[in-house]
């Protein structure tokens, strides 16, 4: 699986394939940081959530990089499951790469502000991006080829998803819990002082759910499409 997880890694990266994601992280990060500092907490929450869609966009590419063929060659030689978690494993180097990126890249242009609880906001911002890359991987994972058969279906899943993680994410939706943390993690760390233990602790739990349960769908749909 390990051989697998670097094949694809490998395929992703040398395809040329890793180039559109990477210039929209440079988009993202510059529109967020292009209008001067911002305490860390604030900054990396925006961050990740304005990363999400490009996560799970990088993740669709990523699996989708492989031929039908080979990746059917894939599952008969290491078996269904670990050549669904081998994509999975590739997509989560990756996804860690990029947040590693953009937790560094403010500080090339002076876009956080150190004097306002920088250790605290360091802390919170690796939590928000950490929160965001599962769930991310998740919809780029279901939005994928070997899920909905063909490109059309999967671009339209993955805009759409994109769509309702911000309109029912949004402060007073009817159904926040459709949709993973995204909106409220960058909200609650949008606020003075670090957010309470419990407010912390279940958006965590929202996350973790959200994307168990987004996982067993993808599981599903492998199994009865391969």
């Amino acid at each position: 699986m390990t051989a697998l997880t670097r094949m694809r890694l490998s395929g992703f990266v040398r395809g040329g394939r890793a180039l559109p994601p990477a210039i929209a992280v440079l988009v993202v990060l510059g529109v967020i940081y292009g209008g001067g500092a911002s305490p860390a907490a604030i900054a990396y929450g925006y961050s990740a959530a304005a990363l999400f869609p490009v996560l799970a966009w990088l993740t669709k590419i990523l699996l989708d990089a492989e031929p039908d063929t080979q990746r059917r060659l894939a599952r008969i030689s290491v078996g269904p499951a670990r050549e669904a978690v081998a994509g999975v494993l590739a997509a989560l180097v990756i996804s860690l790469i990029v947040c590693a990126l953009a937790m560094g890249a403010p500080w090339l242009f002076h876009g956080i502000d150190p004097a306002k609880s920088l250790a605290g906001g360091v802390v919170l911002g690796i939590l928000a991006h950490l929160l965001a890359i599962p769930p991310a991987i998740a919809l780029g994972a279901l939005a994928s080829r070997a899920v909905t058969r063909n490109a059309r279906t999967g671009v339209a899943i993955l805009t759409v998803a994109a769509v309702l993680v911000v309109v029912l994410g949004l402060k007073g939706s009817w159904a926040p819990w459709l949709v993973p943390p995204v909106m409220a993690t960058a909200r609650a760390l949008n606020d003075s002082g670090t957010p309470p233990a419990g407010t912390l602790t279940r958006l965590i739990a929202w996350a973790v759910l959200w994307t168990a349960a987004a996982f067993t769908g993808y599981a599903s749909l492998r199994r009865s499409r391969s």
